[in-house]
Order: structure tokens, then C-alpha cells, then sequence
């Protein structure tokens, strides 16, 4: 009969690869440190495969098709980011018994064979895998690109993953990937809700997974949690199981978070487990999705460039070098050019996020303006340096 031997969540941050200037690396020093903890773990459960329940930040799927959910069903699981580039194997059987079973089974899944996974995936490969031979199954949520589903919904296929695995003979571990309060890209970036993130972990401490997946999806995007779709996924596998805190973060922008679930070390969360009266429940406006809305259609050719300009190098370079004919090429329109100027000039930007207003502005989805001006930072810089246009006009 089939095992959850290890149940973990992490955050995913970016940051952790590129160290920006705006960051403070003592902060991220120690979120990579709670990761490596949970690398740990899986050496004491030593599991047979590791289900990775991630999400995409508009890096693999974009606005050409977005599903609520999919599963990587090849034999390899390909992750790219800031330069890194990951290829691990897939428990391939697996995946296509659970592609087989879920389908019947209410879930109407897409897959790929071979999508080339973003951050999400990349960072925990990294510091929590660490180069462990175990192999992946890697499971997609779409968590910023509405319509989302519901934390019921994201439950009942936690449920349902529990079910299959238990018919299995596999000892599994599940590790979901998603951070706590932040709003990439927004104007409320620099203003993450820390205390709706510390109230939930005391709930989820006390094993109330219920405070999670009673929320709607639009009380999510309120306070910057659209990301713990992922979280209710596992927590609808384990049930009420009480949870660990190894690390919470806030930094300027984002609450990092590490915890574990199982296996369970006796006392250790009721120990450590926040005073229920510490920090209040959040107050919810209950007004609707503010932060991530589906973009207008007719910013498609915007949110598009974003998307291109993260995959194609020789695109990057003409941004740089012949914003104008780039602009004409893609029928940008004036806002939209200067949308497009923002992401050719964020090699100059002290404070990556900065440069994200113009895009949004003219009607990019804000992860995705953001996401793409990361992506392009460092490649930016180096090519301005290059062409010695630092400081100057594009």
C-alpha cells in the first residue's frame, strides 16, 4: 500500500537566485537555509518520488493557454531560470496513472510532455532536491490568471492524489510551492499583509487546514495568497494534520515561508505554534479580484512581447538597441511603447519592480510585467555595458 512519507511547503522567491540589490541577503540566507532543512527531511523519509505541486508565473504557459491545472507526463522534467537550467527524471508511469485516473475522476486535466518549467519549479530543485536522486512528478495550478479554482476545488484533488497514491505500492512525498503574501508587480508590492500570513500559520499549526480552504479565491488575491492554491492541494492529501514552522520572512515585499507536515516530530508544532489571540483574522472587503485580473484583450499584443521576450534572446537585443522598430513590428501602441521601454531600460533600475508601473499602465498582467523584467535584468545589464549605453537614452 501506498505511503505519504513526507509532506512539506515552501515559498519559491526569485531573489533566491539573483540576490538583487534591493534584497537583504541575510533574509535570504536564511529562507534557503529552512529550504535545505526540507532536503533534509526527505533523506530521513527516503521516498520513492517526490510529487511537486507548483504553479506558473505566466513563465510556461502564458496567455496562449492557460489550464487550471496540468501534470508534466514525459520522461524528463526541464526547469530554466536566471541562468540555471535543471533536467530531472520523471516517474513517468506515475504520471500517466494519475493522468489516467483523474481524468474519470472529475479532474479534467491538460498535460505536456515537455514544458519547460519557470521559478517555481527551479528554486526547490535547487535548494530543497539539491541534486537528491529522486525522481518528480510535477503538477501545475494556475494561481494568478483568473478564473482560479476554488481551495475546495484544490482540496478535493489533494484528496483524490491521496487516494491514488494509497492504491500505488510508492512511499511519496509532496512538496507545494508557493509564498505567502505579495503582490508582484502591483502598487501594493511594497505592502504584503505579514499578519493575515502569521494568522494563518498559527492556524495551520493547530492542524485548521479548514482556514485556508474556506476562503474564496478572491479573498486570496485580497491579501497576496493566490500562491497557497498549492498549499490546499496538499493539505486536502494529509487532512488536519498539524504543521511545523520552520521559517518565516517578511521581507519588503514578500512572506517567506517554510513549513513541514509530515513526517510530524512529536510536540514540536504545538510548541512552537503562534498565540491564537497574537495575531487577529483578516478583515475582508470581499470586493473582488483587484490585484489579478484576466488582462483586456486588447493588450494581447503587450502581454504577448512580455511573454517573447523572455524566451528570445535576439528579441531582448532589439528592445535595446531598435525600440522603435520593435514597437512598429508588434503595433504597440504609444502607452504600450512605453510599457516596452520600461522593460528595455531595467538595466538601469536600482528597485526591479519600479519599472513595472508603465507596463501595467498600459495593461500587462502584473506578474507578467514583473516576471519578464526579472528574467531580463541581468542579460540587460550586461548588454548595456557592452554597448556602453548606461545612463543613456534607448
Amino acid at each position: 500500500m501506498g505511503e505519504i512519507v513526507a509532506a512539506m511547503a515552501t515559498c519559491h522567491a526569485p531573489q533566491l537566485f539573483t540576490y538583487p540589490p534591493d534584497e537583504d541577503p541575510a533574509q535570504l540566507d536564511a529562507t534557503i537555509g529552512a529550504m535545505r532543512g526540507l532536503g533534509t527531511i526527505l533523506d530521513g523519509a527516503r521516498p520513492d518520488v517526490l510529487i511537486f505541486l507548483g504553479s506558473d508565473h505566466l513563465e510556461t504557459f502564458s496567455i496562449g493557454c492557460v489550464p487550471t491545472f496540468a501534470i508534466l507526463a514525459g520522461s524528463r522534467a526541464v526547469a530554466e531560470f536566471a541562468g540555471r537550467r535543471y533536467d530531472l527524471a520523471i516517474h513517468r508511469e506515475m504520471a500517466e496513472d494519475f493522468l489516467n485516473r483523474l481524468v474519470p475522476a472529475g479532474f479534467d486535466f491538460a498535460y505536456s510532455e515537455d514544458a519547460v518549467l519557470g521559478h517555481t519549479f527551479a528554486v526547490p530543485f535547487e535548494f530543497v532536491l539539491g541534486g537528491r536522486d529522486i525522481p518528480v512528478l510535477p503538477f501545475h495550478t494556475n494561481v494568478y490568471m483568473p478564473p482560479l479554482p476554488s481551495p475546495q476545488r484544490c482540496a478535493a484533488l489533494g484528496a483524490e492524489l491521496a487516494k491514488i497514491i494509497a492504491s500505488r505500492s510508492e512511499r511519496v512525498a509532496i512538496l507545494a510551492s508557493g509564498g505567502m503574501s505579495h503582490y508582484p508587480g502591483t502598487w501594493k508590492y511594497p505592502q504584503p499583509e505579514f499578519g493575515f500570513d502569521r494568522w494563518l500559520i498559527g492556524e495551520l499549526e493547530r492542524g485548521n487546514a479548514a482556514a485556508l480552504l474556506n476562503m474564496t479565491v478572491e479573498q486570496l488575491d485580497e491579501v497576496g495568497n493566490t500562491e497557497l492554491l498549492s498549499w490546499a492541494i496538499l493539505l486536502g492529501a494529509i487532512g488536519n494534520q498539524a504543521g511545523e514552522l520552520l521559517q518565516y520572512t517578511p521581507t519588503w515585499h514578500h512572506g517567506h515561508a517554510v513549513m513541514r507536515f509530515l513526517p510530524a516530530r512529536r510536540g514540536a508544532a504545538a510548541a512552537g505554534a503562534t498565540n491564537a489571540n497574537e495575531h487577529p483574522p483578516h478583515e475582508f472587503t470581499n470586493k473582488g479580484f483587484e490585484f489579478y485580473k484576466h488582462p483586456p484583450a486588447s493588450a494581447y499584443k503587450l502581454n504577448k512581447l512580455l511573454f517573447e521576450v523572455r524566451h528570445d534572446a535576439s528579441l531582448r537585443k532589439r528592445l535595446l538597441n531598435d525600440l522603435d522598430g520593435v514597437a512598429a513590428e508588434w503595433g504597440l501602441s504609444a502607452q504600450e511603447k512605453e510599457g516596452a521601454r520600461a522593460i528595455a531600460s531595467v538595466g538601469n533600475a536600482v528597485r526591479i519592480s519600479d519599472n513595472a508601473e508603465a507596463l501595467v499602465k498600459a495593461g500587462a498582467h502584473p506578474l507578467q510585467a514583473l516576471m519578464s523584467l526579472h528574467a531580463v535584468h541581468g542579460e540587460f545589464r550586461k548588454l548595456q555595458l557592452e554597448a556602453g549605453k548606461v545612463g543613456g537614452q534607448l
